[in-house]
């Protein structure tokens, strides 16, 4: 009989290792004999992320909506320029080795162009968002696109498919196994992007999301707080990843069934 893939080994055993990492990090506390500023300890930690609990929640809500909102709209845009490069050999190219090229750009090197032209404020964020998730989904896309099974696309030219039925009843339905990829990959770089776009643009606006906690927190030195604000962009980004990846499975199911990335 097949595993199935939600057994209890994918979550015993992640908690397994969390309890561990917990335990010898309050180990080396008591061991070294660090003082909070430096090293504060789990309890400490928990402790803070439980008295500020709510304002903790209101910064990942904010931080989470921006992550959402650049993810959307990189998926758009990817989708929309991976069918482009599709249907033109030119056009992919010219064009692909650059997005290739972008992908690799430092967006802590961007952030502040983007601050320059947009301003700050959450839609330099939200730009920001877009730009670090972008490049995965059409390189992902792009790539399901071309990668045709060449005996379908003879059996499609055969009983003379336009190219209009080859792409949407051909490609398009086998590169949504490479999308869900790009998706997952974009979903959790989107979370990085809004984070980064904060440090940078989130603190002088309303908009004031984890990035900005982050921040606030490294300036007082207040290393709890410091550690409590990465907690729960850990978490966030937990948490976005697995919606779009249950949203992947559930939308996309009939195609990419049990096979999956």
């Amino acid at each position: 009989m097949k595993e199935d893939r939600f057994s209890w080994k994918t979550i015993v055993l992640p908690l397994m290792v969390l309890v561990l990492t917990i335990g010898l990090w309050q180990a080396i506390i008591v061991v070294s004999g660090l003082e909070p500023y430096i090293l504060p300890g789990p309890l400490d930690v928990g402790k803070t992320m439980w008295l500020r609990g709510d304002a903790l929640f209101h910064y990942s809500l904010r931080t989470g909506m921006v992550a959402i909102s650049g993810f959307l709209i990189s998926v758009v845009l990817g989708v929309s320029v991976s069918l482009l490069f599709s249907q033109s050999s030119i056009i992919r190219q010219s064009g692909y080795p650059y997005a290739i090229f972008f992908q690799t750009v430092p967006i802590v090197a961007v952030a502040p162009l983007v601050i320059a032209i947009f301003g700050y404020g959450v839609l330099s964020v939200i730009v920001v968002t877009t730009m670090i998730s972008l490049f995965p989904i059409i390189t992902a896309t792009t790539t399901g696109l071309i990668t045709v099974d060449q005996g379908l696309l003879d059996l499609f030219r055969v009983n003379k498919a336009t190219r209009w039925q080859i792409l949407w009843k051909l490609q398009f339905p086998g590169s949504l196994r490479y999308l869900l990829t790009g998706m997952k990959t974009s979903a959790g770089l989107a979370v990085v992007g809004a984070i980064v776009g904060e440090f940078f643009a989130g603190h002088s606006s309303g908009h004031q999301g984890l990035g900005y906690f982050i921040l606030v927190s490294q300036n007082q030195i207040n290393t709890t707080s410091l550690f409590a604000g990465t907690i729960c962009s850990t978490l966030l980004g937990v948490v976005v990843f697995a919606t779009i990846s249950l949203l992947g499975r559930l939308l996309l199911g009939r195609w990419v069934g049990e096979g999956s990335p």
